[in-house]
């Protein structure tokens, strides 16, 4: 079993928000996903997609995105962006997802010797950068992520590789450590996968080995739109 990731594929299948007019990448970006993924997926492998899907803003108006994943190879797992307004409750989204397809929130998945945790996380703290508003986010973020970590825990073996997915990066620009590290370190994750950040400007180390656990920054205009592979069991 391989396990690839690839994040934020921002599609638009019904709302009117094209990815290129952000540049040269992202022009036909799904169509160069598509063409990679049909090369390297079998059915037993599992795909992590560390959130924003989809521009949607109705779960209903998702649905035609997801269909655009449900049909590719593997085992798809999905968490949430900060732009995945369609994402309300879990079982809402749950509810709508063929069988090949899993969402992850505060909880964990096993796929044999694969157990997934995560939540999407926040921005982390450089300085006095955060406001009021983004520290009460940031510690319920903190808290979410030591739910899924302790969800792990209880049912780990030592044969198990842990992978945690978020949606933003676990740590600030300085990639100094966070509470969300400090968790990681603490329940001794593997490998963590990401996305958020886009553009060659962007903070661009895409794999990165801090702390004593693999980082992989997997946004798909940072891959040149091509899955990342991040562990084979």
């Amino acid at each position: 079993m391989k396990v690839y990731a690839i994040s934020d594929l921002h599609l638009s299948t019904v709302v009117e928000k094209p990815m290129d007019m952000f540049g040269k990448s992202w022009q036909n970006h799904m169509g160069s996903i598509v063409q990679d993924w049909q090369q390297k997926v079998s059915d037993d492998d599992v795909v992590l997609l560390a959130g924003d899907l989809s521009w949607a803003m109705r779960i209903e108006d998702a649905i035609p995105d997801i269909q655009l994943i449900s049909p590719l190879k593997g085992r798809k797992v999905l968490l949430r962006g900060n732009h995945d307004y369609w994402w309300n409750t879990i079982s809402q989204v749950r509810r709508i997802l063929p069988d090949n397809m899993y969402a992850l929130q505060n909880d964990v998945l096993r796929f044999g010797n694969l157990l997934l945790c995560g939540s999407r996380g926040w921005v982390c703290p450089d300085g006095d950068n955060l406001t009021a508003d983004d520290r009460k986010i940031y510690e319920r973020e903190y808290e979410r992520l030591q739910l899924s970590l302790k969800a792990m825990q209880a049912v780990r073996t030592p044969q198990d590789t842990v992978v945690c997915m978020m949606h933003y990066p676990p740590f600030n620009a300085r990639y100094e450590p966070s509470h969300f590290v400090e968790l990681m370190v603490k329940y001794n994750v593997d490998k963590v996968v990401y996305g958020h950040l886009h553009g060659k400007d962007s903070r661009i180390n895409l794999t990165m080995r801090k702390f004593n656990i693999d980082f992989y920054l997997t946004s798909c205009d940072l891959l040149d739109n091509k899955l990342m592979l991040i562990a084979e069991l």
